[in-house]
């Protein structure tokens, strides 16, 4: 039961997630911020690595039925939906540090695990999306700009943005609706704290 309320939060998170993604934020041909980051980057503090990791690959997944999918290569596509959207769920490593801070009351913590969780799910998301930009799209470098420079500067412009824009919602949430944060065993932190 509790892990099919887990199941059917993430398939939620992931839906959401794209729905955001829906939102026209690109600005030139490359640059963009990946709203869809906002809600995912949220299921993966509260409910940790694993679930997070399901729902970025469903997220990912989910790119396919709703034709938002551009198509070079089997391989770069894969690399681009499947296993650059799962690596966002990396945010879920940092999952109980943040839980814990909050148990603790200890706001620093908490702001500072969500910023941390918050770039390592994105920038290993966007990692991905980097190696295929070299790989697969150098050849439509603007100006004819190095395929690595290239990739690096959008790409790296564009998960910054969106690391920045995640970590300060998601700080706001954790301000406003701590709660959130702690699934319903969050007294289970609690006692541990405390043994």
């Amino acid at each position: 039961m509790y892990r099919t309320k887990i199941l059917v939060e993430g398939t939620v998170v992931a839906a959401l997630s794209l729905v955001l993604s829906f939102i026209p934020t690109t600005i030139g041909s490359s640059f963009s911020i990946s709203l869809g980051m906002i809600p995912l980057t949220l299921f993966a503090l509260r409910r940790g690595f694993k679930p997070a990791l399901m729902s970025a690959f469903i997220w990912g997944i989910l790119h396919f039925p709703a034709s938002q999918v551009v198509y070079l290569s089997v391989i770069q596509v894969l690399i681009e939906y499947p296993i650059a959207f799962t690596f966002a769920g990396f945010a879920g490593l940092y999952a109980k540090k943040v839980q814990q801070s909050l148990v603790d009351q200890d706001l620093r913590n908490v702001r500072k695990n969500i910023i941390l969780g918050t770039f390592v799910g994105t920038g290993a998301r966007f990692f991905w999306h980097f190696i295929a930009g070299v790989v697969f799209w150098g050849s439509y470098a603007l100006w004819g700009m190095n395929p690595w420079i290239f990739s690096l500067v959008m790409n790296g412009v564009s998960g910054l943005a969106t690391a920045i824009v995640t970590a300060i919602v998601a700080i706001l949430v954790v301000e406003k609706a701590p709660q959130l944060y702690l699934p319903k065993d969050g007294a289970r932190i609690h006692k541990q704290s405390h043994q």
